[in-house]
């Protein structure tokens, strides 16, 4: 049992019981701690990890990140090779296919079955190749050992990257599309794929540190030297943070943001954003044993305090605002309302990414605190029950 899931089962087992013990105070009769001071206990460790995290959020993405700008684009679409990875969502693909700018001619589709798709050439991945990797991670390392590129760059999309804005790739060895979720069915994963965005807003922080701190497969592009050199056979559940991160431990590499843009379709369901951001904490823990200490460190501590998030979403800052005076009154509430604050921005900054679109999107803030809990529910499930194999995010067709 890891060290995140003890503590997780132990906050968790801990609150439980101080609440009722609170309730009932003849259970703690005799011992040194009542459960009040448990409860207070438990709530101030658990408040405080989620604020000295969101404390260093600030740090990153406005002090190390502060004055920070996509590079200009300098490889235009003759510099690159386009792969789109599926496993049968022929109709997804074809709208992916459909979205790339004319310059963008170089175009491929990794298949783990055969499929018909206009305007690009299809490659099935063989049942008989066998390495390392595995899932998605190993069509990536078939079409790396398998297709012919002279090209400077590959870029790498998910089947629903529907390519919104392209004027080129900076100058850099690993370039990082952004993202604009659209929605599907579910309206609460929608807006809990736009507070993600909000919290990636600390990528532009990325560039300027030796690491980055993970990075996102839906569309990325790596320099095809150095993806011949790293190469992406490793048993993963997140194939493109792993990569990044072994290429940073290995290489001084150079890691920007781009101006390109893609739209990718937030989870159909509640069930399938638990079960992604399932595959992405416990894929990020599994990773991070790759990591020097100082970042192995603060990536897993990131990752504890955001499955702690539903808890100070869900009790500690009700309780301040309900003037609940059982946890040290006044210095918890200024923390409760902080943290509060962080939730409203990281929305916000998710919905700034829409422009005068996002006016509408602005109007659900009161459910802030909601799709916190959305976001970071898989999380906790991802320490305490991490998914033994990968699983595809189901997509839904045009």
């Amino acid at each position: 049992m890891t060290l995140e899931r003890i503590s997780l089962v132990a906050i968790t087992g801990t609150l439980l019981v101080a609440g009722v013990a609170v309730a009932i105070p003849g259970w703690f009769a005799g011992l040194s701690i009542t459960g009040l001071e448990l409860l207070q206990l438990t709530l101030w460790v658990t408040t405080g990890l989620f604020a000295a995290t969101a404390l260093l959020w600030v740090g990153l993405t406005y002090v190390v990140g502060a004055g920070y700008e996509p590079p200009a684009p300098v490889h235009g679409g003759e510099d690159v090779q386009v792969r789109i990875l599926t496993v049968d969502a022929a109709d997804v693909v074809q709208e992916t296919v459909d979205s790339l700018p004319a310059e963008l001619d170089d175009r491929h589709v990794v298949s783990e079955g055969p499929m018909d798709v206009e305007g690009a050439t299809v490659h099935v991945v063989p049942d008989e190749f066998d390495c390392e990797a595995v899932r998605k991670g190993r069509a990536i390392e078939w079409a790396r050992r398998t297709l012919d590129c002279d090209r400077e760059f590959v870029l790498y999309l998910d089947e629903d990257s529907l390519v919104e804005s392209f004027e080129g790739l900076p100058d850099a060895d690993v370039v990082q599309l952004r993202e604009r979720p659209r929605r599907t069915d579910s309206v609460l994963t929608y807006l809990a794929d736009v507070y993600r965005m909000g919290v990636q807003f600390e990528q532009r922080a990325f560039a300027r540190l030796r690491i980055p701190l993970f990075a996102w497969g839906g569309g990325i592009a790596v320099r095809a030297e150095l993806e011949d050199a790293v190469t992406w056979d490793r048993e993963t559940l997140v194939e493109d943070t792993a990569f990044v991160w072994a290429a940073a431990t290995q290489f001084d590499v150079e890691f920007a943001l781009a101006r390109a843009t893609c739209r990718n379709q937030a989870p159909p369901t509640l069930g399938e954003i638990v079960q992604q951001r399932r595959r992405w904490a416990a894929g990020n823990l599994q990773a991070a044993s790759m990591l020097p200490t100082r970042y192995r460190i603060l990536t897993r501590v990131r990752n504890v305090a955001w499955a702690l998030s539903p808890v100070v979403s869900l009790v500690a800052v009700p309780l301040a605002f309900l003037g609940v005076t059982i946890v040290y009154g006044g210095l918890f509430v200024l923390t409760s309302v902080l943290l509060a604050v962080f939730t409203g921005l990281w929305y916000l900054l998710g919905v700034g990414h829409y422009g005068s679109r996002g006016v509408t999107l602005a109007l659900a803030l009161p459910l802030a605190p909601m799709v916190t809990v959305v976001h970071s529910l898989g999380t906790v499930l991802g320490i305490l029950l991490p998914p033994e194999d990968f699983r595809v995010t189901e997509k839904v067709g045009p």
